[in-house]
């Protein structure tokens, strides 16, 4: 039985995989399984991954006959993981040669140790930049899901099999709801710690979580959902009102992508984009909201949804004109 799965799913990723799957298949660490669920593409990369398999007995391919999402296609490696760990790997990212070795010598050390959080680069065609986070040794998994929240520490880690298990990934959007699992696997852990190995995290305009799309609208569902689970966890008032906040910020930021990008989108994906961003709207509890956030042209809920569009519009239009829309 080996050591770590690592769960890749896989979309339409055919220009990429290779160096994804390299990067596993030279780990320092051999003892591995890597996952690879394709999630119907309709590119090249399911031949690529059974090309994979048959050179290295390590890697085991699913294929599903419908597309789904990342989430879901997760949780269909995440059925069959084995050994002591679990982590997940984008098919267009990669990982340091020694990334799996590190965690898993975390893991060791440290048997309190639940999630173990890789080094993160964030990879630009121009330029590698660190997320940058506090420097801690330890975190309590309550502290960790409170810096989670906003997303002060990454969501990128290694976990134990037996918690993942118990908390698969949240499969209720096809996009953005895995990250209410990672906050949830925080929330659940004993105590979290960082690595030195890297995971290299690929930023290009036509990943799933960047491009012009309809799905940009998921984060609002998600968003929702993970206000849901922290609810029936029964977290502190702090931390709803916390993730309330972060959740309005996010509702202006789709804002912004709608009034810059509706032309990209159908007529049909508008009118959802819309009455989504309305739903939402109505959600909100406004008495969570900071008021020094609330203040702000542009970020005050107003009484009616006409108003809060004016608004927006009035709003996104100017920082247009001043070039601020990116």
């Amino acid at each position: 039985m080996a050591k770590v799965t690592v769960l890749v799913a896989v979309y339409n990723a055919a220009e990429y995989l290779s160096e994804c799957l390299e990067s596993l298949l030279n780990q320092t660490l051999r003892d591995i399984r890597i996952v690879c669920i394709d999630d119907c593409s309709t590119d090249n990369s399911l031949s690529l991954l059974n090309e994979y398999a048959a050179r290295d007995e390590r890697i085991t391919v699913i294929h599903l006959p419908e597309n789904h999402g990342q989430a879901y296609a997760r949780n269909r490696g995440l059925d069959i993981a084995e050994g002591d760990f679990v982590c997940m790997l984008d098919a267009d990212d990669w990982l340091s040669l020694d990334a799996l070795a590190c965690a898993s010598e975390v893991f060791e050390k440290h048997p309190s140790t639940d999630c173990v959080l890789f080094d993160v680069m964030m990879e630009y065609p121009e330029m590698s930049v660190r997320y940058k986070m506090p420097s801690f040794d330890s975190l309590t998994g309550m502290d960790a899901f409170k810096l989670s929240l906003t997303w002060k520490i990454h969501g990128v880690y290694m976990v134990r099999t037996a918690l993942h298990k118990r908390v698969p990934y949240d499969d209720s959007c096809r996009l953005y709801s895995d990250d209410n699992t990672t906050r949830m696997h925080y929330l659940e852990s004993r105590e979290i710690r960082t690595s030195t190995g890297i995971y290299h995290y690929r930023q290009h305009p036509q990943s799933a979580t960047h491009k012009v799309s309809v799905r940009r609208f998921d984060y609002l569902k998600a968003n929702e959902n993970m206000k849901r689970m922290m609810c029936e966890a029964s977290v502190s008032s702090e931390c709803v009102a916390e993730y309330e906040n972060h959740r309005w910020l996010n509702l202006i930021d789709v804002y912004m992508f709608y009034h810059c990008h509706a032309k990209g989108l159908d007529s049909a994906e508008r009118k959802y984009g819309l009455s989504e961003m309305n739903r939402i709207w109505r959600t909100i509890d406004r008495k969570l909201l900071y008021r020094s956030i609330t203040r702000k042209i542009g970020y005050r809920p107003m009484s009616f949804w006409w108003c809060f569009r004016l608004q927006e519009w009035l709003y996104f239009t100017l920082r247009g004109f001043l070039g601020r829309n990116r």
